[in-house]
């Protein structure tokens, strides 16, 4: 008779309730796939749909938490209670994957591991967090902890800024940080390289796209920026910063090819938003 490990079977636990394991079972069972077939199918759904369903969906999937936090493009100084506020939703608990951090590690290196992740999302929806941000709404520790956890990330990620308010201190980083991102988008790479490079999710990659393409869409329509920037709920810098970009892209061809192909997906997209809130209204 084996010796039961505790510790997997927890694990185990935890992985059978997450929305992967329910759709596996319901394709094994649905369609009498074998596992390694019914893992390939989910593998293939996520990478062909999931950068366009996330913006679409009606509520939050497990693991995500919804908060307020300033918006990023207000300046270091003002008084928090003055600034502007963006409503951001931020994936805190992957699945599986923290479920082994947090089981093995314990719940620092949980934190630690999510800490920049978190941050970025953030960014690309508009917003800068604060360690009060990550101590009281996200993690329930205090901001002390919180300030160790940042140490420890930092030192082990030297080269990768961390998108917080309280280090950025003017808007110029974060304007690089997102043009970054496109101007690499329109160099032709692929999402898992600008995740590899830039240290972003592929959800936070495909936000700045598609906010990127929708402001090239308004400004092929003779927009001006503040119209823009009201309509996109961003920054009048940001507009001014992706405007930029396709200023450029007009002078380089390769560019030019990548932005007509990232606004041709975008265009797709929205034509499926747009009949579908027709057959609403009909």
């Amino acid at each position: 008779m084996g010796i039961r490990n505790l510790d997997r079977e927890v694990i185990q636990r935890l992985d059978s309730k997450t929305l992967d394991a329910r759709f596996t079972t319901e394709i094994q069972e649905g369609l009498n796939c074998s596992p390694f077939e019914s893992e390939a199918v989910l593998g293939v759904v996520k990478e062909v749909y999931f950068p366009f369903l996330t913006a679409e969906a009606t509520e939050p999937s497990p693991g995500k938490i919804t908060l307020i936090a300033v918006a990023a493009d207000e300046p270091a100084g003002k008084p928090v209670a003055l600034c502007n506020k963006q409503t951001i939703c931020l994936t805190l608990h992957r699945g599986k994957i923290d479920d082994l951090v947090f089981h093995a590690q314990g719940p620092a290196a949980f934190r630690q591991a999510r800490l920049l992740d978190l941050c970025q999302q953030a960014l690309s929806q508009g917003a800068l967090l604060t360690a009060e941000d990550l101590a009281y709404r996200v993690f329930f520790v205090t901001p002390r902890t919180i300030s160790r956890d940042l140490k420890v990330v930092r030192q082990a990620h030297p080269d990768v800024l961390i998108p917080m308010r309280s280090t950025l201190h003017d808007l110029g980083p974060v304007l690089t940080h997102r043009t970054q991102i496109i101007r690499l988008a329109l160099q032709g790479k692929t999402t898992s390289q600008i995740c590899q490079i830039m240290h972003h999710s592929p959800e936070a990659v495909a936000n700045y796209l598609s906010t990127f393409a929708r402001c090239a869409q308004l400004a092929g329509k003779k927009m001006q920026v503040g119209q823009i920037a009201f309509l996109l709920r961003r920054g009048p810098s940001l507009i001014r910063a992706y405007l930029e970009v396709l200023a450029e892209c007009k002078r380089d061809r390769n560019m030019a090819y990548h932005l007509d192909e990232l606004l041709r997906i975008g265009s797709c997209g929205g034509e499926k938003k747009i009949a579908r809130g027709r057959s609403t209204h009909e």
